[in-house]
């Protein structure tokens, strides 16, 4: 069993990372291609499909060159992909347009525009859980509608990224459960929530098929099989969203378990049994495992604020050949400054924030700034920050669906770094679990997908026999009276600048 191996690709923000996998869960090698994003306008961020689709191209050949693998060997190519993408196509497979990203905020005017046929944002949210924002797919939907008509009335279907790499790969057009949920997905009946689409103008006849995560959509056509170097028929499975893929992988599948990715953006993800509401601009969203829901609270600028720091507050260090990993040397930084970064506080919402609040005016703001702070106490206040940010989703977690949370996984890039998680520990005083290769996590997920619509493993349970944990952090008590007390100014931010965050960034929308 083990000359069998599954293909898995993990197409987010800004990258693809193709995975080479065997059934037993073995990592045996990785290749990754970065693609770009463009801001045509304030508030918009775009990304062309054909970008996706070459880097898979890319990838898949760089896996079969490093590995030596027998395209025979080859038993599932499976993607988990950035949600909430809208690729529109025509009968022919032509993309219309550039893909309306998951980060692209342009269809405020269209939220406001369907919650008032619902009776205003209140009656709405009293109605749903969540007001509608404009970085939501059924506004910006219909901002295709209103301000790109001929686009509209072109389009066959709306695929997001995972539809659009499936047809690529085998010519069928299908949408995914999981990422129909971030459209809009009858989480009881497992269909499109029509009646909303149709209210809100949009033809719901444009929403392409609905496939599960462990169904087989097809094989390889024989363009894809000879673009990978692949056997044509070569299986294509459904595989399933980011957010979904990285709840599997961490291994935190059954009712109650809870795991944190960290990237670009980070997350809360909660697997749960039964349907939850929305609440607190936190979403139920259908799981990978297709007996399963996970609630999601998304924090939209994580990895990113880091990354920020580094490329304005360490460009010389990057540049010096001494220093082999900028942010391992930055975190040794870190260290040195004391919790609570002496009472400077970061809140990272470089890009309006989904959860623990919905906004798309709100921004980042460095708060009781002196001339005694550093880059460095700049550093680990947006460390905590984010730790603040996941703090304050646990506790709406607890209220609103009775989680309680003892132990959380953690993933993503972020999970490598030490200090970070022992800022997360203590702020949220939970133990923090990192798994092995905490990077690889979402490919692991979706060629878990694959492995189970093979019929390699009975259920989604089984990945807790892949799954290992690495390092394991403790919350340090002393850390937090601190962590508490800036923890509510924190809080306190949001509420006293919401208003002049909107005066000054609602005319970006």
């Amino acid at each position: 069993m083990s000359n069998q191996y599954i293909i898995a690709h993990d197409v987010g923000t800004s990258s693809n990372k193709a995975v080479l996998i065997d059934v037993t869960g073995k990592v045996h090698c990785s290749a990754s291609e970065v693609y770009p994003s463009f801001t045509p306008h304030p508030n918009w961020f775009e990304q062309n499909p054909s970008d996706y689709w070459d880097a898979v191209v890319k990838t898949t050949r760089s896996v079969m060159e490093k590995s030596q693998v027998l395209p025979k060997d080859i038993v599932a190519i499976v993607y988990t992909t950035q949600a909430m993408g809208i690729i529109p196509i025509d009968k022919t497979g032509m993309v219309l347009r550039p893909n309306i990203t998951w980060v692209d905020g342009r269809a405020e005017k269209q939220a406001r525009q369907i919650m008032r046929k619902f009776g205003g944002a209140r009656v709405f949210k009293t109605m749903v859980g969540i007001e509608l924002m404009g970085k939501d797919v059924i506004p910006k939907l219909l901002w295709l509608k209103q301000e790109e008509p001929q686009v509209y009335r072109q389009t066959e279907f709306i695929l997001d990224v995972n539809g659009y790499l499936k047809y690529k790969s085998t010519g069928r057009k299908v949408a995914e459960w999981s990422g129909a949920c971030s459209y809009g997905f009858d989480l009881s009946k497992k269909d499109w929530l029509r009646f909303f689409f149709r209210a809100a103008g949009i033809d719901d006849r444009k929403l392409p098929p609905l496939v599960r995560s462990v169904d087989r959509i097809g094989g390889l056509t024989k363009e894809a099989a000879g673009a990978f170097g692949l056997l044509e028929g070569t299986p294509v499975f459904g595989g399933c969203d980011d957010t979904q893929s990285a709840a599997v992988g961490s291994s935190a599948v059954e009712d109650g378990e809870s795991h944190i990715y960290l990237g670009t953006s980070a997350w809360l993800g909660v697997s749960a049994k039964k349907e939850q509401q929305f609440k607190h601009a936190a979403v139920c969203l259908q799981a990978a495992d297709p007996e399963m829901h996970i609630v999601v609270g998304i924090t939209e600028a994580a990895g990113s604020c880091i990354k920020w720091i580094a490329d304005q507050f360490y460009r010389h260090e990057q540049q010096d050949p001494g220093i082999p990993n900028i942010y391992d040397h930055m975190d040794k930084h870190v260290e040195m400054v004391p919790p609570g970064s002496d009472g400077l506080i970061c809140t990272p919402w470089m890009l309006g924030e989904r959860c623990p609040v919905s906004s798309t005016t709100t921004r980042a703001t460095l708060f009781n700034m002196n001339h005694t702070h550093t880059r460095e106490h700049l550093m680990r206040s947006v460390y905590e920050g984010v730790a603040y940010n996941l703090r304050w989703i646990l506790e709406n977690y607890r209220k609103d669906f009775g989680f309680t949370m003892p132990v959380i996984k953690v993933i993503g890039g972020g999970a490598q770094d030490k200090q970070w998680m022992q800022i997360i520990a203590d702020v949220t005083q939970r133990r923090i679990e990192v798994l092995e290769q905490p990077t690889m996590a979402g490919a692991l997920g979706a060629a878990m997908c694959a492995a189970v619509g093979l019929g390699i493993y009975e259920d989604f349970k089984s990945i807790k026999q892949l799954a290992k944990i690495q390092h394991q952090y403790t919350p340090q008590g002393d850390n937090f009276p601190i962590y508490d007390r800036l923890f509510k100014t924190y809080k306190s931010i949001y509420y006293s600048l919401k208003k002049t965050y909107t005066e000054i960034n609602s005319s970006c929308n």
